[in-house]
Parts: C-alpha cells; structure tokens; sequence
C-alpha cells in the first residue's frame, strides 16, 4: 500500500498521544514564539468581539423593547408635550431620542418666531405670513430629524466596524501562524534528518492551531455582524417611518392652530 512506507517509519512503541501531545493547551505551550504571539492577537481579538457583542446585544434588546413601548405611547395620539414628558426616561430608544431632538427644535423656532413677531409687532395669523412660517418650521424640523436619524444611526453601529475587520483579518492571521510553524516545522525536519510521522505530524498540529484561532474568532464576530446590522436596519427604518408620521402630525398640529388662531380673531 501506498502509507505502508511512511508509516513503517514509526518508531516501535510510539503511540498517536505522544506524537500529538496530550491535548490543545499542550500543543500551544510547545509551539514556536511566533505561532503564539497569533494565539495572542487572536485572544485579545476574540475577547473584545465577545465583549462588544455581549454590549451590543443588550444596547439593541433594550432599544428595542423601549421603541415597542414608545410608539404606542405616539400613536395614542396624545399631546407633544405630554409625550415628551413621558419618554424622558427612555434612554436606549434611538426612537425616543430622535423624538425628543425634533420636538426640542420644533419647541426653539416656535420661540424665535414668536419673538421676532412681537418684537416687529405682526401676527402671524395672516394667510401667506402664516404659510410661510408653517414651511419654515416643516422644512427646519426635516433638517433636523434627518440630522438626528444620522446620529442615531452613527451611534447604533459603533465598535460594529471592529466586528467586520476582526471577520476579515482573522483567518488570515490565524493562516499566517500555521504558515509559519509549518515552515518551522520543516526546518527542523531538514536539520534533524528525519521525516517520520513521529517528527513531522507534533509540528503540523500546533501550526494548525493557529489557523482553528482564526476561524474561532472570526465566526461568532462575522454571525454577529451580520445579526446586529440587521437589528439596526430594521430600527432606521422605524426611524424613517417615524420621521414621516411626527412631521404629518406637527403639521396638522400648526394648521389647527391657525384655524382657531383665525377663527378667534
């Protein structure tokens, strides 16, 4: 047979154990500096995804139970001031926080604008005077949302990017160790003289080990970003529709203010 020559080099009386070590921990410990100096990138790569992941998951949980929660409470169709109040203890609904940056700024240039009108003596009350400050508001409170959608969007997906590269670059560390070692591997083959499955196979398998790291770490942060990314794309799209509807709503609120505004005087 093919394998009979390679394996008749076997010494007598060697066994697979002590060609391979007892287990993983005893092939790291005999591995070459370089082929553990990877393990090392490899650890403090895996254990920053766990962490982040462990981070991320619960940040996502809590934003979106808190969203659930806060789009009923819109939706109930009560005053903006009173849903402002109510949502100030949502702290991890990106929702709710972009809630509360657009009625802050809606809150602002109702001021300005009321100032800058008592301050000239008009009324804004006048049809195209009124259309105009209507517009003004709409188009402010866009910039504004969409500015706040932004933000939110930049702070749902930090550290996400360290998740990618870490599924990117670790397989290709961990292929680097094992390259390594396994040149290794072969320089001590050259300089001993031998090539039997006793000398060869203990060397191969600890730059191996090296490559499994890399796939360890890359897999659960590449599962996760994936996972994450789709969590935080379904809560922008949340965020678009909730734009839309709080514009509608600040719109219909303004001309129901004219309409009584106009209808008193």
């Amino acid at each position: 047979m093919i394998g009979l020559p390679f394996v008749a080099q076997i010494p007598i009386g060697a066994s697979v154990g002590s060609a391979f070590g007892h287990d993983v921990v005893q092939m790291v410990i005999h591995a070459g500096l370089m082929v553990k100096f990877v393990l090392w990138i490899l650890l403090l790569f895996s254990i920053t995804c766990w962490t982040i992941i462990f981070m991320k998951f619960r940040l996502l949980y809590r934003a979106r139970q808190e969203t659930a929660g806060f789009l009923e409470l819109f939706y109930q169709g009560k005053e903006l001031k009173k849903i402002f109040a109510a949502c100030e203890g949502l702290a991890f609904s990106p929702v709710a926080r972009l809630f509360r940056a657009g009625y802050a700024e809606f809150s602002r240039i109702r001021k300005i604008q009321a100032s800058f009108n008592s301050e000239k003596g008009q009324d804004e009350g006048g049809g195209e005077a009124a259309l105009r400050s209507r517009q003004a508001i709409m188009d402010n409170l866009e910039r504004s949302l969409k500015r706040g959608t932004i933000n939110q969007i930049n702070i749902l997906e930090r550290a996400l990017s360290f998740l990618a590269t870490t599924g990117n670059t670790a397989p290709f560390i961990g292929l680097f160790g094992t390259v390594w070692g396994i040149m290794e591997s072969f320089r001590g083959i050259g300089l001993k003289g031998s090539a039997n499955l006793a000398v060869v196979a203990p060397g191969i398998s600890e730059a191996l080990i090296a490559t499994a790291a890399g796939l360890a770490a890359a897999i659960p942060a590449v599962v996760a970003f994936n996972y994450f990314r789709n969590r935080i794309s379904a809560l922008n799209g949340e965020m678009d529709i909730f734009a839309s509807d709080f514009l509608s709503m600040v719109e219909r609120e303004l001309i129901r203010k004219d309409i009584v505004r106009k209808r008193d005087a």
